[in-house]
């Protein structure tokens, strides 16, 4: 019943995307911080941030002014890449945290909890190259990932209260698991399994996350249902798996002002949180954020579209108490990675708006759109 009220506006607001229309299309930036809203229903909040890959230069972490936004708005920091494998160790030998521990030590400085992102990333484009190139048997594939769950666990200790263990491990076009060069003798389910045993012994007091893309819309199907087989084999095996992270890069799911599309996209969103609130997991809110790239050219419209799209997502997820965690991937457009991913660009070559802030750091509709939905939705699960 929770989850139909969440929904109650949104369904009688058939053209709020399309129109912009809605509670909150103004935006603002006055008021409590947003990690301060969050707490107060016991909510964790937070954003990605990065070092590597850096194209937006003078507005990532090294501009104090975006630096000093985050601080103000965010309990929680992930890095974007610096904790990932391929970052941590490009080539055989020691893990390089050089850069990683910048980041936390900032983190740290600032009173922020941190998440670790991710151990394991299982499709093997984004592995080290050196990785992919190998060939495993079950044992040594083992091998391998035991000694980089345990330096990167070992490294980081209790810093980090969350790990995203296994990322991105079904293929969404058929809900089928992922091969990589260290599961072609063990098998995906075994391997995704160790990796959860292994960040287990070696971080026995982290939230151990398995991370995906799926999302509402019919598009997703497959993705969503592949997810829900997966931890239903995991929780059959035993894993030590706590949660699912929901990393949320939404957009106008089934076009935009597409009511039908919509409402049946929330459906079908509500539905699949359901199964897992079912299997006795928490949830997490890890990447968020918007493609505008079905929406409207004017700016206002966008900005105030984007926004809905966000108010009707997040009221129906957070109003899961089991969600305790929600991290931005990105606080401003300018930094985001679809400004400069392909399949996220706009067909009239328009910048993204995708973020609660703009490139100047000015609020948008959608950081209004946050707060509200922070205030009204229930308080978490003990």
């Amino acid at each position: 019943m929770a989850q139909l009220a969440a929904l109650g506006h949104a369904l009688l607001a058939p053209g709020a995307w399309a129109a912009g229309q809605g509670p909150g299309a103004a935006a603002s930036g006055d008021g409590e911080a947003l990690k301060s809203l969050a707490a107060r229903k016991g909510l964790r909040f937070g954003n990605a941030i990065g070092i590597l890959n850096d194209h937006a230069g003078a507005t990532h972490f090294r501009n104090p002014a975006y630096r000093a936004l985050m601080a103000r708005e965010c309990g929680v920091l992930v890095a974007e890449n610096e904790s990932k494998w391929q970052a941590l160790q490009p080539k055989p030998g020691p893990h390089d945290f050089r850069q990683a521990d910048e980041l936390f030590g900032w983190a740290k400085q600032q009173g922020m909890q941190i998440r670790g992102h991710c151990l394991v990333w299982q499709d093997p484009r984004w592995l080290p190259e050196w990785v992919s190139r190998r060939t495993y048997d079950a044992k040594d594939a083992e091998r391998e990932l035991r000694g980089h769950i345990a330096a990167v666990c070992g490294h980081f200790g209790k810093d980090v209260y969350s790990y995203d263990v296994v990322n991105e491990a079904v293929n969404p076009a058929n809900g089928e698991l992922i091969a990589n060069a260290l599961n072609k003798k063990m098998g995906a389910l075994e391997q995704i399994d160790v990796a959860f045993r292994l960040a287990h012994e070696h971080a026995p007091h982290a939230q151990l996350v398995y991370n995906d893309y799926m999302g509402p819309g019919k598009d997703s199907a497959k993705h969503r249902a592949g997810v829900l087989k997966l931890l239903a084999g995991l929780k059959a095996r035993g894993t030590p798996v706590n949660a699912l992270g929901l990393q949320s890069h939404i957009g106008a799911w089934g076009g935009a002002g597409d009511s039908e599309a919509r409402n049946r996209g929330l459906r079908d969103w509500r539905a699949f949180l359901d199964e897992v609130n079912g299997m006795g997991l928490d949830l997490l809110i890890t990447e968020f954020d918007v493609s505008d790239k079905e929406l409207l050219a004017d700016v206002a419209q966008r900005d105030a579209a984007a926004a809905g799209i966000a108010r009707d997502f997040l009221e129906l997820t957070l109003s899961y108490p089991r969600c305790r965690d929600f991290l931005l991937w990105g606080m401003s457009d300018d930094v985001s990675w679809l400004q400069t991913w392909k399949d996220a660009r706009r067909r009239d070559g328009l910048p993204s708006r995708p973020a609660p802030y703009d490139a100047q750091l000015q609020p948008k509709p959608m950081r209004a759109a946050i707060a509200d939905v922070l205030k009204s939705m229930p308080m978490r699960a003990a």
